[in-house]
């Protein structure tokens, strides 16, 4: 068996956790603020959410749980920051299943123009 397929149910355990982290549009919002490169506080983070801040801090624990984004202590605080690789693995998975589907379409549309 080929190490691919050998890693794909481990894969597919941690791709479906990105999915559910990815899948709360308070969440998306927090990315969207990480994308800029800038580690940024809770405070930072919850502006504009109407949000209690242990709220921000449970979804902020959904996505470093995730792999998307990483905690650090400065002083007192904690600043996070985005973890681009995991999101982009992701990408490549999407890129690999659509191909898939184009290349299960084409073949298909094969088969019927052949039996016209």
């Amino acid at each position: 068996m080929s190490k691919r397929h050998r890693n794909r149910p481990r894969d597919a355990k941690v791709h479906a956790s990105i999915f559910a982290a990815l899948g709360d549009e308070t969440r998306l919002a927090m990315l969207a603020k990480l994308a800029n490169g800038e580690p940024q506080s809770i405070s930072r983070l919850s502006e504009g959410i109407d949000l209690t801040r242990q709220a921000v801090t449970k979804h902020l624990h959904v996505l470093e749980n995730a792999g998307v984004v990483r905690a650090t202590r400065v002083g007192r605080e904690s600043r996070y920051s985005l973890e681009p690789q995991p999101l982009d693995d992701v990408r490549s998975y999407l890129d690999s299943v659509s191909r898939q589907w184009d290349d299960a379409l084409a073949r298909l549309k094969d088969f019927a123009e052949s039996k016209t």
